[in-house]
């Protein structure tokens, strides 16, 4: 929200600096996003008066001006606008100054062969409003050679965000009575007269859903001239963003920014009969003011007449009622209306106003007699007119919150004394009503007051912030205990071991484009979609952590990178059948690009493969307490990734711990990228909790033999994956057998057709005593016996 220190000034009376003010409200918690001084703009720009003016010798539509500037003498400028003739004022641009709608910087230069000594200039050219149909027209007592940013008197504007409990603030008055409260000047509170209408209302007014609009009032003004509003209205619109457009609606704007409470103006001749606040019907349709046509539903709110809707309540008015420069009697409408009711609407239209802002926090009930009154005080004034008497449906909800205060909570809660007189004294300011016995009665305009503490938090921040003590939080005696889960110690664990592997480690979104995210749903679930995302490119939950990986692969190799190991460690989300969040702790790798650079050594640089994941994702389960002897190499790691070159790691058939390999050419075709990416999912809570060895684990005793290896080489069949046959071999005899470890994969000459031979190495421990050859054979026989099982036979 924009305001300038002018307009603060219509509201507030105080000698306090730019500087000051600025600094108090960032101690109010109203946050300064900024400062702009426009005056800094115009440096260059004076008032000047055209003495004479000339056809041009060279050219029919530029005349050459003698501009007196007030400081010696006149200057020749040479100009293009229809409008500039002898006796006017207007402001002249000196050589070197930036016109700044454009960022020219002026010079003294030849114009068709004559001199030109700087420009004259129009509206637009200075930012000061739109028109452009000639330069500006000053009035005949405007002092020649004042600075222009001093005769218009421009202001340093204020940028403030306004957090979503204070909609008090969204009005510039709000923001005084804030300031006022805190010491820096005397809030500006004056009565607002009433005006007494001169004849009935020709209109019927209506709510036919008191609970979406519980008070609707207005009233009608006959016989206005529409026209521009005045200077000092436009330049305080512009100072807050806001473009001029004529005195009937710049009215309404002005109420809004400055007292936060949105209205409307109708042109009367466009209405047809009563003007009802109602439910839409479904499929009733609105022009709106922004030109796109909305389509309603039973669940919103609008203001219609016998001909149609002409306003989406609370957020947007419609086209086809809207006052011209032709209007000569309006409509005044100004409502209360629920603010859950204009959220809805305005998240399922995707319509954004500084109406729907203000409505949707809560806006003061309280003013509409009086934003009424001061709205149609300022249409007489600027355009004229009479006015009818005040229409009134319903009653708005002037219910607040009276709450039993105790002033020691204030330092209980705020951790600072403040005496009982302050804090009384701050309360009443802020316009709360502090009865003899501390029984405080909420303004209407404060609607996120329900509670003690939040009289506390007025105190507090009044009072000062940074005048509470710094104060350190106690200390329990003993020994500190442990306050991260194991599930957040098994994270940091993983976390450290990627880093440790080579792997970088991103920060992505936890939303996604749909695009991005469709190829990654997980079969039988729904991904979850936000209603009103802040872009349509965050709109879907990540399905799976890949998406934002390989968009971050994407981009950096856009860039020229030649090889990327990116992980993540976060959560995934879907919707289960049953409408249960599928929520998961998962760890996502991508490497792409080359594994190892080209080199006089190796030659050509060399990619990524599936084993290279496959080794990542064994490593990092390994780390994370999985027990990855036990694991088991399948398939169907899912349709993203190559049927051929991919697989997944479970624990037993059903538990998956990881899926790994190189992605489906669709996947990396959906996310513009070449080459074999390989990807790495990692399911950390699948994995299974370690048991609970006791406190301390038991003091290592070497074993008092030295082990025995043993060498077998079998024939398998050539679809048997080697892990099979290990597990096999080590489960064979688990009191003797300590590790099994794969050293040969033979296939060629002596090989069966369709049959690989297998070698691996047994490492047997024995414990009491050595080992006899009777042992050592039974242990051989049990060896055979469960290779046999897989269909393997002993290679002679």
């Amino acid at each position: 929200m924009k305001f300038s220190a002018e307009w603060l000034a219509r509201h507030l009376d105080t000698d306090a600096t730019t500087a000051e003010i600025a600094a108090k409200l960032n101690e109010l918690g109203i946050e300064v996003e900024g400062v702009d001084d426009p005056a800094r703009a115009l440096e260059g720009f004076r008032v000047a008066e055209v003495l004479t003016a000339a056809p041009h010798p060279q050219a029919d539509r530029l005349q050459v001006l003698s501009v007196d500037t007030g400081e010696g003498a006149p200057l020749q400028v040479v100009c293009g606008a229809a409008n500039a003739r002898a006796g006017m004022k207007g402001v002249l641009g000196l050589p070197g100054a930036t016109v700044p709608a454009n960022g020219m910087v002026l010079r003294k230069s030849a114009i068709r062969g004559v001199e030109s000594n700087g420009m004259m200039c129009s509206v637009r050219e200075l930012q000061l409003g739109d028109e452009h149909e000639g330069i500006i027209e000053l009035p005949a007592d405007a002092p020649v050679g004042m600075p222009v940013a001093e005769y218009f008197r421009s202001s340093p504007v204020f940028d403030v965000s306004i957090t979503p409990n204070r909609p008090d603030c969204m009005g510039v008055h709000g923001i005084a009575r804030d300031l006022a409260a805190a010491g820096l000047g005397t809030l500006k509170d004056a009565p607002i007269p009433a005006i007494a209408g001169s004849f009935p209302c020709p209109v019927t007014i209506r709510t036919n859903d008191p609970a979406g609009c519980p008070a609707f009032f207005g009233r009608v003004i006959r016989g206005v001239k529409n026209g521009p509003s005045p200077s000092w209205l436009q330049q305080a619109l512009i100072s807050a963003g806001q473009r001029p457009i004529s005195a009937l609606v710049d009215v309404t704007n002005y109420l809004s920014l400055g007292f936060g409470r949105p209205a409307h103006v109708y042109d009367l001749a466009k209405l047809t009969g009563p003007v009802v606040a109602r439910r839409a019907t479904d499929g009733e349709e609105v022009l709106a003011l922004n030109g796109k046509t909305y389509r309603l539903d039973p669940s919103m709110l609008v203001i219609a007449d016998d001909a149609g809707v002409h306003d989406i309540a609370g957020i947007m008015g419609g086209e086809e009622s809207s006052v011209t420069d032709g209007t000569t009697d309006v409509l005044l409408e100004i409502a209360y209306f629920d603010p859950e009711s204009i959220g809805a609407t305005g998240r399922k239209l995707g319509l954004a106003s500084d109406a729907r802002t203000r409505f949707e926090r809560g806006v003061d009930p309280a003013f509409l007699e009086d934003g009424l009154e001061l709205l149609t005080g300022m249409i007489i004034e600027f355009c004229g007119g009479e006015a009818s008497e005040v229409v009134r449906a319903g009653t708005p909800p002037l219910d607040t919150a009276v709450i039993g205060f105790d002033p020691q909570l204030t330092q209980r809660l705020g951790g600072v004394a403040v005496p009982d007189g302050e804090q009384r004294t701050i309360l009443e300011r802020l316009g709360f009503a502090v009865a003899a016995d501390w029984t405080v009665t909420a303004p209407t305009w404060r609607p996120d007051i329900i509670g003690p503490a939040d009289l506390v938090e007025e105190v507090v921040r009044v009072h000062g912030i940074d005048r509470i003590e710094s104060v350190a939080l106690p200390r329990a005696d003993g020994v500190a205990r442990p306050t991260a889960t194991p599930a957040q110690l098994t994270e940091r664990r993983v976390r450290r071991a990627a880093a440790a592997r080579g792997l970088m480690e991103a920060v992505t979104w936890s939303f996604l484009p749909a695009s991005a995210a469709e190829p990654f749903v997980t079969e039988g679930e729904t991904p979850w979609v936000l209603d009103n995302p802040i872009s349509e490119d965050l709109k879907v939950m990540r399905p799976s952590l890949l998406p934002g990986l390989l968009l971050a692969a994407g981009r950096n190799m856009a860039r020229g990178a030649a090889a990327l190991r990116l992980f993540e460690i976060g959560r995934r989300y879907g919707r289960s059948a049953d409408g249960s969040s599928a929520e998961r702790l998962t760890l996502g790798v991508v490497l792409a690009g080359e594994r190892t650079p080209r080199g006089w050594a190796s030659g050509k640089a060399a990619g990524f493969d599936a084993f290279n994941a496959k080794a990542e994702a064994l490593a990092l389960l390994a780390e994370a307490g999985a027990p990855v002897d036990k694991l088991q190499v399948m398939g169907e790691a899912g349709a993203q990734f190559h049927p051929g070159q991919s697989g997944t790691l479970r624990l037993g058939p059903k538990v998956v711990l990881a899926r790994f390999g190189a992605l489906h050419p669709a996947t990396l075709k959906a996310f513009d990228l070449t080459g074999a990416v390989m990807a790495v999912e990692l399911f950390l809570d699948a994995i299974p909790p370690r048991k609970s060895a006791g406190f301390a684990k038991p003091a290592y005793s070497p074993p008092p033999l030295q082990p025995v290896l043993r060498d077998y080489a079998f024939l398998v069949p050539v679809t048997l994956p080697a892990g099979d046959l290990l597990r096999a071999v080590k489960g064979a005899d688990k009191g003797n057998i300590v590790d099994v470890r794969l050293f040969d994969d033979f296939r060629g000459a002596g090989v069966p057709e369709g049959q690989k031979s297998l070698a691996v190495e047994v490492l047997l421990q024995p414990q009491g005593e050595s080992y006899t050859e009777a042992v050592l054979t039974g242990i051989s026989d049990k060896v055979v016996a469960a290779a046999a099982k897989l269909g393997a036979t002993l290679r002679g």
